[in-house]
């Protein structure tokens, strides 16, 4: 029982192989721009996505989970504003995905 219970908490390297490979190297520049937001960034690996938070007090400002061919970005500035969801596809530009997750990063507390 208590190797069922060490065994639940997923990493990182864990969680890329549920990628698929046209799909990988887009989530991990989303993740690598989240982390590199702040050290006090906290990354939470789910079963099917991550979630980075500022700190454990607010829920997240961003959940990345990734689809067959694109990544759904949801993205949190406040607990009392609606989520942003928004579908990134390989190739295409994350420069205002990582504006939105840079504001909501900022204007979280």
């Amino acid at each position: 029982m208590d190797d069922l219970i060490s065994d639940q908490r997923k990493t990182y390297d864990g969680f890329q192989r549920q990628l698929t490979s046209n799909v990988k190297p887009l989530f991990d520049e989303l993740r690598d721009y989240c982390l590199s937001l702040g050290k006090n960034v906290i990354e939470d690996v789910r079963m099917h996505r991550i979630v980075f938070c500022k700190s454990m007090t607010f829920r997240y400002f961003a959940d990345i989970e990734p689809q067959r061919d694109s990544v759904i970005i949801k993205i949190r500035r406040d607990r009392k504003e609606s989520v942003k969801e928004t579908e990134v596809k390989p190739n295409e530009s994350l420069d205002e995905v990582k504006r939105l997750i840079l504001d909501a990063y900022t204007n979280i507390h």
